[in-house]
């Protein structure tokens, strides 16, 4: 299935591994130009060479989305690069585990800046441009935790609820003006992120990490951990022409795992 993405350009954050690169490698293969970022830049670099190989331009910026100005940095020398911008993908490290009382003020404002405001920001600076084009796609990453909260995630499950509500009413703003806004919603994708949890939750239960990670998989109806190239799927399509009439919605990538019905 052609999705017609050749041509169009996406920017994608966090992307040197994990659940942002493996976006950055779908939207590449549909034949997007990509520009992407990362705080490690080596890890960068590598990852732009192999989606370089995948026949596609990138533009790789090492950069940390919490620091001041970086997003808007982000966005405005991707649109100096290739002189628009179609495709935002919204994707951040997840926050540090632990009950309600281990956490201080900083730490839920920490939570929100990398969480919360990154996604904002990345909006406020791409939407004139996509205004300007009159097309435009903007996909937040976040977690099931936007759905269901998770246990020992409390600053997370906070700020990921909040961009499900910005997500929501950016679609209505923007509806007229041919711009998308969606959030996908992954649930346990074998990705580090994943395994650190894991290895958290070993350590406190007494157990290994192989036995805490099946027990994740016991939770999951489909009995297995998710693969990070199932995700990227889902958002290249999020992000096609095909796409056009999906806005304001939030779609889990869990097997299952949430259980409510909306």
């Amino acid at each position: 299935m052609d999705l017609g993405l050749k041509g169009r350009v996406a920017a994608v954050s966090a992307a040197s591994k994990g659940l942002g690169r493996a976006c950055a490698e779908e939207l590449a293969r549909e034949g997007a130009d990509l520009s992407i970022c990362a705080r490690g830049e080596d890890a960068l670099r590598a990852t732009q060479k192999e989606l370089e190989e995948l026949g596609g331009r990138v533009l790789a910026t090492p950069l940390d989305m919490v620091e001041p100005r970086t997003c808007e940095r982000f966005i405005d020398e991707t649109v100096s690069a290739y002189g628009r911008l179609d495709i935002v993908v919204s994707n951040v490290g997840g926050p540090k585990a632990g009950p309600f009382e281990s956490h201080s003020d900083d730490d839920f404002r920490e939570t929100m800046e990398r969480n919360l405001m990154t996604a904002v920001r990345l909006a406020r600076a791409a939407v004139p441009h996509m205004k300007h084009q009159g097309w435009g796609r903007l996909i937040f990453i976040t977690s099931i935790s936007s759905k269901q909260p998770i246990e020992g995630l409390i600053t997370g499950n906070t700020a990921r609820a909040g961009v499900a509500g910005f997500s929501k009413s950016l679609s209505l703003e923007l509806a007229t003006h041919g711009i998308t806004s969606n959030v996908v919603a992954p649930g346990s994708i074998l990705t580090d992120r994943t395994h650190d949890l894991a290895s958290q939750f070993s350590k406190s239960a007494g157990i290994t990490v192989d036995e805490a990670i099946k027990r994740l998989e016991q939770d999951i109806p489909m009995k297995r951990i998710g693969k990070p190239a199932e995700l990227g799927a889902l958002v290249a399509f999020l992000a096609s022409e095909r796409a056009s009439f999906i806005t304001g919605t939030m779609i889990a990538v869990d097997g299952g795992t949430v259980r409510g019905l909306l």
